[in-house]
């Protein structure tokens, strides 16, 4: 099962996006198999074309976006974040991002940085002096609150998703209970005709002893045996009616509350 399942991911990416806007902080949300489920959103070059696009930074990044969980500081010095998306108990997906320096950054260190991953440092500097600055308790209320709105909306759409399939279930089962019950109206029917048959042919039997007379005896105990039967017969008949009845009731409240 995959969130796109139940959940409508353009209603995540507009939230996100909305996010995003508010608090400045970068991020993108991605499934169990690790594909994106919503854009790219806020990311800044700093992290993608220049970190990331290193080989050696590359290589550092993945290690953070694999080892590295909660609100976290990342290898280049900005801070990050991983929310994990959680469903029934079962690991669905996560939101992450950030993408932002917590204080004012040291521009040496980030330079001293950018030679080392094989980065024009003039470049570097430039693009980390366009990422947003937020406070450290900012950034971890903000992926805070991202992780539980997502969380809690996701989880209501599966809820909801899940009963109305219990619900076109109890429909199902519903109709296929009332066209049963007809089948077995039709069944108690026929043993009403047997039923009659049966006490005829008991009728005819005793006749037919009476006016043998001595030799008429193997008759008359044929006659009481379908007479018996015909009475079995009738007090099976009538319980399966009752119990049709009974079900018939209980069925019809289930429709009612459809």
């Amino acid at each position: 099962m995959k969130i796109a399942d139940f959940f409508d991911l353009s209603l995540l990416d507009e939230i996100m996006r909305v996010w995003s806007k508010a608090t400045g902080l970068a991020t993108v949300a991605v499934d169990s198999d690790g594909k994106y489920m919503s854009s790219e959103i806020g990311f800044t070059d700093f992290c993608i074309k220049y970190t990331r696009g290193s080989k050696e930074g590359c290589r550092r990044c993945i290690k953070c976006d694999n080892e590295c969980t909660g609100t976290y500081y990342c290898h280049a010095g900005l801070m990050d974040f991983s929310q994990d998306i959680i469903v029934d108990g079962q690991y669905m997906g996560k939101i992450i991002g950030g993408q932002v320096l917590p204080e004012e950054p040291d521009e040496e260190k980030f330079r001293d940085m950018a030679v080392e991953l094989d980065i024009d440092p003039d470049e570097y500097i430039a693009a980390l002096r366009k990422v947003p600055i937020r406070t450290e308790e900012g950034i971890r209320a903000s992926a805070d609150l991202l992780g539980k709105v997502v969380n809690m909306l996701v989880n209501f759409e599966y809820t909801k998703k899940k009963n109305q399939n219990l619900i076109d279930t109890m429909n199902s089962e519903i109709n296929s209970s009332m066209e049963l019950i007809k089948k077995v109206e039709e069944y108690s029917k026929d043993l009403d005709s047997i039923e009659n048959r049966q006490n005829i042919l008991s009728l005819n039997a005793s006749i037919e002893a009476a006016r043998a007379g001595e030799a008429g005896r193997g008759f008359a105990v044929v006659a009481g045996e379908v007479r018996n039967l015909s009475a079995r017969s009738s007090d099976v008949n009538k319980h399966i009616k009752a119990a049709l009845a009974d079900l018939d009731v209980s069925i019809s409240k289930m429709d009612k509350a459809r």
